[in-house]
């Protein structure tokens, strides 16, 4: 029997008779996040880069000068996932800093959520020049777009197959390892006591999104589906949509696609206003 099979099968069981033991396991399962070492190709990348701690802690790593770009991965990420991009962007004259989410790599805690990355992109902001970009993967461009709502400034944003809404990632999670309704109930109430807001409000339909961007999304995505990036783009007047036809959840951020696209992107931003004089 597979893990996944064992997991469901008492979650089955246990789910019912106690649901809130059963979703307070499971609501630590999903919050303590589970890392995988760099990949060969992100070696040279992390030999090159810089190593900074930040005020509160946070570990991050740069690479190159300019205008700044600040970087958050996805869920069980890391900096250098996104090394092609920032090759491109260093090679462009763009100064980039990537985190290390809360829980992750260097930086401090045991769990995290979409929250907490929203707040480690303001206390890093704060500690950084003006952003020219924010990039987010996958809960990095959640929480990047969440970041905006709490006071995060920025000339411009990138997010990568990220879901428009918490909620339905919740759901999603709640069903995958087998819970019942009532425990699933329980399971998105603790999410939302330990994260501090209501899921609901976490919804980019509800946001103020008054910036220039850019929404990447893989057809074939088997994380978050595409269908997440419309309605990203739908609720952000001033986005542009990108959708590749392959690139899974994670190749993309190596499509030299997105990174052409997050370059016309800056350099758009880049470009003095002009104003006509009435006659």
């Amino acid at each position: 029997m597979s893990s996944l099979s064992w997991v469901r099968g008492i979650n089955a069981t246990l789910g019912r008779v106690a649901p809130q033991w059963a979703a307070g396991r499971m609501r630590q399962l999903f919050m303590t996040p589970q890392e995988l070492p760099p990949r060969d190709w992100e070696l040279p990348l992390l030999a090159s880069s810089e190593r900074i701690t930040l005020r509160f802690g946070l570990s991050a790593l740069r690479w190159g000068e300019g205008p700044a770009v600040l970087l958050m991965h996805g869920w069980g990420g890391r900096p250098t996932q996104f090394a092609a991009l920032i090759e491109k962007l260093v090679g462009a004259g763009y100064g980039v800093i990537a985190l290390d989410a809360p829980a992750h790599g260097r930086s401090p805690g045991q769990e995290a959520d979409v929250v907490l990355f929203a707040r480690a992109l303001l206390e890093a902001a704060g500690e950084l020049p003006p952003l020219r970009a924010v990039i987010g993967h996958s809960m990095g461009g959640a929480s990047a777009l969440l970041a905006t709502q709490m006071g995060l400034q920025t000339e411009t944003l990138v997010t990568i197959a990220a879901p428009s809404k918490v909620l339905t990632v919740l759901r999603r999670f709640a069903h995958y390892v087998g819970l019942p309704a009532e425990a699933r109930s329980r399971f998105i109430r603790q999410v939302e006591r330990q994260a501090g807001i209501p899921a609901k409000q976490l919804d980019v339909t509800r946001y103020t999104l008054d910036f220039p961007g850019l929404v990447v999304h893989a057809e074939d995505d088997p994380h978050v589906q595409v269908d997440e990036s419309a309605a990203i783009h739908d609720a952000w007047p001033r986005s542009r949509l990108l959708r590749l036809s392959s690139g899974g959840h994670h190749r993309v951020l190596a499509d030299a696609a997105l990174s052409d696209a997050v370059l016309a992107l800056l350099e758009k931003a880049e470009e003095p206003m002009s104003f006509a004089l009435a006659s």
